[in-house]
């Protein structure tokens, strides 16, 4: 996995954020925005309840709809978890770093986690959106510095 080519944002005398970015710039480029994605598979057939097997699922899409846009998680800028349980969430947090892992690295996005009444789909424990920029490029893209 590269290094991100978008800056992250912290400023002085800020405690620095774990596992999320406050803010994220990107420079010009081809902004891919992903629709919310659910814990089934590619032809959208459930196979498990777990959380973090649906988290799993989810994650492993995201890579797949990047990659089909010429992306990696690296691109990524923010992402919105939208979950049924938030104390499930924070119940699996070591479990749910590993599988975040697995697939986006130690690349962290400005995130939001929202706990919700209920999503569209019954069997859901959770729907991610997320928001990828590739750089253009040339001389500026994957410069950091403000």
């Amino acid at each position: 996995m590269s290094e991100s080519p978008h800056e992250f944002l912290n400023p002085e005398g800020w405690k620095p954020a774990q596992g999320y970015a406050n803010a994220v710039v990107s420079r010009p480029g081809t902004t891919i925005w992903l629709g919310g994605l659910v814990g089934w598979d590619e032809q959208q057939v459930w196979h498990s309840d777990d959380f973090i097997e649906q988290t799993d699922r989810i994650l492993g899409a995201i890579v797949a709809l990047l990659a089909e846009a010429g992306a990696g998680p690296e691109h990524l800028t923010r992402m919105t978890w939208f979950v049924v349980d938030k104390q499930e969430y924070m119940s699996r947090l070591r479990d749910l770093g590993a599988v975040y892992r697995k697939h986006l690295g130690r690349h962290y996005p400005a995130m939001a986690l929202v706990q919700v009444v209920a999503l569209v789909e019954d069997r859901a424990r959770l729907e991610i959106e997320a928001t990828a920029v590739v750089p253009d490029a040339g001389p500026a893209a994957g410069e950091g510095g403000r």
